[in-house]
């Protein structure tokens, strides 16, 4: 075909004239190709993109074919191929050249998803050419895109912005910004060399450093001098005591008699006369270390040589240290939150039969495990992750509400007033849940999964984030307490509840069951914790031993706040769930030791205040 007939003679030629670099292209010398190939026009683009997307390939005779269509065609004059031909599959390094080139004409481009492609290409790699189509592109129809592009137009700026006054200004625009971006912009800018001078240093100097310092020790000092070649290797007194008395000749070593070497000088200049004679390879005294580092100047200088721009990068990272600082407080407060919603989950059950009841359950935490098992049952014959949650929670509730009856009128009941046999019934109760849960289930972890709306997390920034599954928890135990104030206060089971605990005889002698009344309790602290084990089993492995990991931490919560009240079950909760994390934080690599630390506080604790944070009041409080 003559060459005037072809859509783009251009990119035809260039095609032709670098076959062999197209079908095999290299990172470091594929650049000029590619640019002759954008520069041919749109064409040429398409044709990049396709190669980027290793959606180009070669016929035998040297055509560019494009195969992302449904039909081959012709890269130079859109005719379809019938030919056969062989696909290219560049690397990744090659592909990431082409993006770049691709970059300034996708910025412009009117498919959103392009334009956003391109950001982030520019973001990850990018010149000072790539960051003036950006200037010329920064309008753009979609708001996000375009308030993204003002944001790596001000990174960009920094990084390789040729105006002092202009990178500047990005600075400070973005002061305190505590984004990982920027952040990673700053930092190259304050990056430092040391450097040892007998004269003024040039450059931006950050700092003088004095050997010995923490910024600058002593030997790294003499190891610069070293490596400079003013200095030369410096000898151990071991070394230097070697190789003297490898040269001891008739009770003399270098003309001083063997007996004056006790004095480090006299070893010194015993030393120095055999280099001059060449008897020992030469080495630094003492004395010539001291007068070296007395000559030299050691000072850091930063690797920018703009003084503003490293005055402003300073100031800005302060700021953004400072902030940053007071948002990973803020994240260490939305994890404790997260904790002590848990927490207070696990235990306002407990907090319900040990107050009312006196009993101390130490069966609690195989409820909360038989409602992570219902949860996951349910999952298992109800597809839809949504409407299985909301048919497990009630169905938690109700079967471990009967359990409680059961182990109530079996056990409890019959050993009332009798607190250390309660103990022991129900901790046997606990191990043949725990057995009975494994011949049903197996010991493997069996998966409870949540929901699509429940996965990922509510990102603030890049430092604040908490997951959803946290916030849900955290809003079912406010929709709990919530609802066990409403029993307890507007009706008649939570009146009853009421006089039952503060005067068990009185409330006998007006009408009220207290048996019934017990084992009306036990079964809501019971199915209360059926609930709290399908919230805990979404982000937790579910097994028999789940809910031994919370049965402590629950009656911690309970003691600390104080027995037979809510509020002091939530502010028990509260800061146990404080503690751990800011325990945790200090040694994040030992969980152990946090929890060691968290008892020990929490025996202290109770030596001053054993009553609990908010104690009982009234007649109940002397039961």
């Amino acid at each position: 075909m003559p060459l005037a007939a072809l859509a783009n003679p251009a990119l035809d030629a260039v095609i032709a004239d670098n076959l062999d670099q197209i079908e095999r292209p290299s990172r470091q010398t594929v650049a000029p190709l590619i640019a002759d190939i954008a520069a041919t026009g749109p064409e040429g683009l398409a044709m990049l993109q396709a190669w980027s997307a290793r959606e180009l390939a070669l016929t035998e005779d040297g055509r560019a074919v494009i195969t992302s269509g449904e039909v081959p065609v012709d890269a130079v004059t859109g005719d379809p191929v019938t030919d056969e031909f062989s696909s290219l599959r560049p690397n990744s390094g090659v592909r990431g050249v082409i993006d770049g080139a691709l970059v300034v004409s996708q910025l412009s481009d009117p498919d959103p998803a392009i334009r956003r492609g391109a950001l982030d290409t520019l973001a990850r790699r990018a010149d000072a050419a790539q960051l003036a189509a950006l200037r010329g592109a920064l309008d753009d129809p979609d708001p996000a895109i375009a308030a993204r592009k003002a944001r790596l137009e001000r990174l960009l700026t920094i990084q390789l912005g040729e105006d002092s006054a202009n990178r500047v200004q990005a600075i400070r625009q973005m002061s305190g910004d505590v984004a990982l971006d920027f952040r990673a912009a700053l930092n190259p800018l304050l990056a430092t060399r040391i450097v040892a001078t007998k004269d003024e240093p040039g450059g931006n100097v950050a700092r003088e450093l004095r050997p010995g310092s923490d910024d600058l020790s002593r030997q790294d000092a003499i190891g610069m001098l070293v490596d400079q070649g003013v200095l030369q290797p410096r000898l151990t007194s071991a070394e230097q005591r070697t190789r003297l008395a490898a040269n001891i000749v008739d009770g003399r070593v270098g003309g001083l008699p063997v007996a004056a070497l006790d004095d480090p000088d006299a070893r010194d200049r015993a030393y120095e006369a055999l280099e001059a004679e060449g008897a020992v390879p030469p080495a630094a005294t003492e004395a010539e270390t001291e007068a070296a580092l007395d000559a030299h100047g050691f000072f850091a200088v930063y690797a920018e040589p703009d003084a503003a721009v490293t005055e402003a990068a300073e100031t800005a990272l302060t700021r953004t240290q400072t902030r940053l600082g007071v948002m990973r407080g803020f994240d260490l407060g939305l994890d404790a939150l997260s904790l002590a919603s848990i927490y207070f989950l696990a235990a306002i059950g407990l907090a319900v039969t040990f107050g009312v009841m006196r009993v101390i359950n130490m069966a609690h935490g195989e409820f909360i495990m038989m409602g992570a098992y219902t949860g996951y049952v349910v999952q298992t014959l109800i597809a839809d992750r949504t409407l299985s949650l909301l048919v497990a929670l009630p169905l938690a509730f109700a079967v471990t509400f009967a359990a409680g009856v059961v182990l109530y009128r079996l056990v409890i009941r019959h050993l009332a007033h009798r607190p250390l046999e309660t103990l022991l019934a129900t901790f046997g109760v606990s191990i043949a849940l725990q057995q009975l849960a494994k011949n049903i289930f197996g010991t493997q972890a069996r998966p409870l999964t949540s929901p699509a709306w429940l996965e990922g997390a509510i990102t603030f920034n890049d430092v604040v984030s908490i997951s959803s599954i946290r916030v849900a928890i955290f809003v079912l135990a406010l929709l709990f307490l919530g609802l066990f104030l409403f029993i307890m206060k507007r009706t008649r089971l939570g009146l009853e509840v009421r006089a039952v605990t503060q005067n068990p005889g009185m409330a006998a002698s007006m009408g009220i069951n207290p048996d019934r009344i017990a084992m009306m309790t036990f079964g809501l602290g019971s199915g209360i914790a059926g609930i709290a084990g399908v919230a805990i089993g979404l982000f937790a492995q579910v097994t028999s031993e789940l809910g031994q990991q919370y049965i402590v931490q629950s009656f911690m919560t309970v003691v600390v706040g104080g027995v037979g009240n809510i509020w002091g079950t939530l502010a028990g909760a509260t800061l146990i769930g404080g503690l751990s994390k800011v325990i945790e934080s200090l040694n994040p690599a030992n969980t152990l030791a946090a929890q060691t630390f968290m008892i020990l506080f929490i025996i202290i604790f109770i030596q001053f205040r054993p009553r609990g944070i908010i104690p009982q009041k009234g007649r109940a409080a002397e039961v």
